[in-house]
């Protein structure tokens, strides 16, 4: 079978080898959400790329992968559970995320809902090979699946594929060529560029151009392979990751956002509170503690909270929703409470511009940083 033929009918198979699990199948669509997807901020107007509709997403990494910790199936679903009850219909995940569990997890939510209900991304450039009882460290429980990079056209292909298996959806909206970047391959990231130049890039341009996805672009945590994509391909919209945030947000403010709003490229914002540094938590972006200068900008950031009133947490959110360029804001969650806070901090909670202004009177915001109206 033709690869875009197997693309363009995989719904029914996919759909009908899963069995959804109690605790989600007890959530249908005729049942009364906590919150309508309508109240969660949304892209209004005509964009000339693919923007999802919806500005905040669930990201499914940390928690939903089995980063830091395993939690059981009956927490997962509990976590997807809540987003969608919380009125999140973007979701967010990766073949990398628990070597496939993420994905896995997703799709039991997912696959027997509406496909034009919600938004789904996730992303290309590891191909996941059986190899029982394989583990990695980056990911705790056994896998059974070795990641082995690839950015050819071939591979692209076959990763989606695989990704709708696992997921159990006929289509994703969004790809993001995954971690191509000097952070996972140091200078080698060059080399791989260069076959996703030949490969990936101009495979997904067609994927996108027979209808089989929306919109595709990076997934990095650095800017150089973002903007070198701008140059050499056709990206609609990128997820950049830990580079736009209240403690980390010049570069990619002077360089970044610039650059792609030129090319009416869109940005997805991924780990907005840092990996939960934000929040309170003890990890800042991958690793457990901070920097020196980072952990003093964390509590200025708190002092200054403190005096106004306002919620970091709310603070970091909407700082990261309020540029033009940025399309959504994806944020992992550990719990179904965290699900929740996140979105209070999204539509219910308004920080005084006066937060603002000494944010920037302190040095702690660049001058031009925008900020929530």
């Amino acid at each position: 079978m033709q690869r875009r033929v197997f693309l363009s009918t995989l719904a029914a198979g996919s759909a009908l080898a899963l069995t959804a699990p109690p605790l989600l199948a007890q959530t249908t669509d005729d049942q009364v959400a906590s919150r309508s997807p309508d109240s969660l901020p949304r892209n209004e107007g005509d964009h000339p790329r693919y923007r999802p509709p919806q500005r905040f997403g669930l990201g499914g990494a940390i928690a939903l992968g089995d980063m830091r910790r395993q939690i059981s199936e009956e927490q997962a679903r509990a976590i997807l559970k809540a987003a969608w009850e919380q009125g999140i219909r973007y979701y967010d995940t990766s073949p990398w995320y628990g070597l496939g569990l993420s994905e896995r997890r997703v799709g039991q939510l997912l696959y027997p809902r509406d496909r034009d209900g919600y938004v789904l991304s996730s992303k290309s450039g590891r191909l996941l090979e059986p190899d029982p009882g394989y583990d990695h460290p980056g990911w705790q429980g056994v896998d059974n699946f070795r990641p082995e990079w690839d950015f050819s056209a071939s591979a692209t292909r076959r990763s989606i594929e695989d990704s709708l298996q696992r997921l159990g959806v006929p289509r994703l909206d969004m790809v993001f060529i995954h971690d191509l970047s000097p952070d996972h391959m140091g200078e080698q990231w060059r080399e791989h560029f260069e076959v996703a130049r030949k490969g990936a890039m101009p495979e997904l341009v067609k994927m996108r151009e027979e209808g089989l996805i929306k919109g595709w672009g990076l997934g990095v945590n650095t800017l150089e392979p973002l903007l070198d994509a701008l140059d050499a391909s056709d990206p609609d919209i990128s997820l950049l990751a830990t580079q736009y945030s209240l403690l980390k947000h010049e570069d990619a403010l002077t360089r970044a956002f610039p650059a792609c709003a030129k090319r009416n490229v869109s940005l997805v914002l991924g780990a907005p509170l840092n990996s939960g540094y934000l929040a309170g938590g003890e990890y800042f972006n991958y690793d457990r503690g901070a920097p020196a200068d980072i952990a003093d900008k964390r509590e200025r950031y708190r002092t200054l909270a403190r005096e106004h009133g306002v919620d970091l947490r709310t603070a970091a959110l909407q700082f990261c929703n309020a540029p033009d360029v940025v399309a959504a804001v994806v944020a992992g969650a550990s719990s179904p409470e965290q699900v929740r806070e996140n979105v209070a901090s999204i539509v219910d909670a308004p920080v005084p511009a006066a937060f603002w202004a000494a944010a920037k009177d302190q040095g702690l915001l660049h001058a031009d940083a925008p900020i929530p109206r």
